[in-house]
């Protein structure tokens, strides 16, 4: 019973900690939370925590305040994570249902994790190599200009220009545009290149050298980037918290490179629903006194990537735990359509 006590006054000063910036007394925990049991009972509990390396005493005669570890067995313990209100999911639902293509989903999720969190929200975008052709799209821009546009599964847009010598033959590019959707649309990469090659192969003379160039455009848009891309918003709120850091800089550097985040985020798998590493858990030593909170969005049978907040370890996990959990729904939501 008085493990189970003990746990309960972790969690107190944990949670009033987070809220106070302040150390935790004993008469603090007594009056606030009802555990049952006098202040000397609490202090004696304490005592047993600081022993085990749970809180510590930053100074003589003050309360105490956890530690990395502390912070651990309490995100460890945590037995529900209390879900984003109704409106808070409407509001969220209704924001990025106004996205219009990849770039505008991951751009409005970056900056709503950001200001939902209050702490820096970092998206990974998702690996092109697993995605499929949705639409190719080719606009005449004049005799020998052509716009190329391809959709991927994701949302994603790309788009090309190329110029030719010779005018460009519109009953041609409209042929070849139906051409292109009717036998590459749900396409992965490979079997993409396949089809067009088999298209250029087969193109008429006057049209060839224009299929051609559509299909070398088309594929090189469909190539997998090397390396993966990361979005950060907030930085803001990082700076608004630096009292919790005894120097900000290297969280600040650390984000900039971007390496740590990329490191930590091929870590994980598809299946990892929440990642969380606490202070001295990060091997990047310019966050070492922050936490880092991780989802994985998408998956199934399209791209999945990872999204998380960083932030100081005096954080709120579970309301941040659970903000990272339904964003990372959501935008799965939108892949997956």
């Amino acid at each position: 019973m008085s493990d189970d006590r003990r746990l309960d006054v972790l969690r107190a000063i944990v949670s009033q900690y987070v809220h106070t910036r302040e150390p935790v007394g004993s008469k603090a925990i007594a009056a606030t939370h009802d555990l049952g049991v006098s202040p000397a009972t609490i202090r004696n509990d304490m005592a047993v925590l600081e022993d085990a390396g749970l809180i510590y005493q930053p100074h003589t005669s003050a309360g105490r305040v956890p530690t990395d570890k502390g912070y651990r067995l309490f995100v460890d313990t945590l037995t529900s994570i209390k879900p984003m209100s109704a409106p808070e999911k409407r509001a969220l639902e209704a924001f990025l249902a106004q996205s219009v293509d990849l770039d505008d989903i991951v751009s409005r999720t970056v900056r709503l994790l950001a200001q939902v969190t209050q702490q820096v929200a970092v998206i990974q975008y998702p690996v092109l190599a697993s995605q499929t052709l949705r639409r190719v799209e080719l606009v005449d821009l004049g005799a020998h200009r052509l716009l190329v546009v391809v959709i991927t599964s994701s949302g994603r847009v790309e788009e090309r220009f190329i110029e030719f010598d010779e005018p460009i033959n519109l009953d041609a590019l409209g042929r070849l545009r139906a051409q292109l959707n009717d036998t590459c649309e749900g396409l992965g990469i490979d079997a993409v290149h396949t089809q067009l090659a088999a298209c250029a192969d087969n193109a008429s003379p006057d049209v060839k050298a224009m299929t051609e160039a559509v299909a070398t455009v088309v594929i090189d848009m469909l190539r997998p980037e090397s390396d993966s891309r990361i979005v950060v918003a907030g930085m803001s709120n990082l700076a608004r918290s630096g009292i919790d850091f005894r120097d900000i800089s290297p969280v600040l550097d650390a984000l900039e490179e971007q390496v740590a985040l990329l490191r930590l985020f091929n870590e994980m798998t598809a299946d990892d629903d929440l990642h969380v590493t606490i202070g001295s858990e990060n091997l990047h030593d310019g966050l070492t006194e922050a936490s880092v909170i991780a989802g994985t969005y998408g998956g199934g049978n399209g791209p999945s990537a990872h999204l998380g907040i960083v932030g100081p370890t005096r954080m709120d996990y579970a309301r941040t735990m659970s903000s990272v959990r339904a964003v990372a729904a959501y935008l799965s939501r939108y892949l997956s359509h």
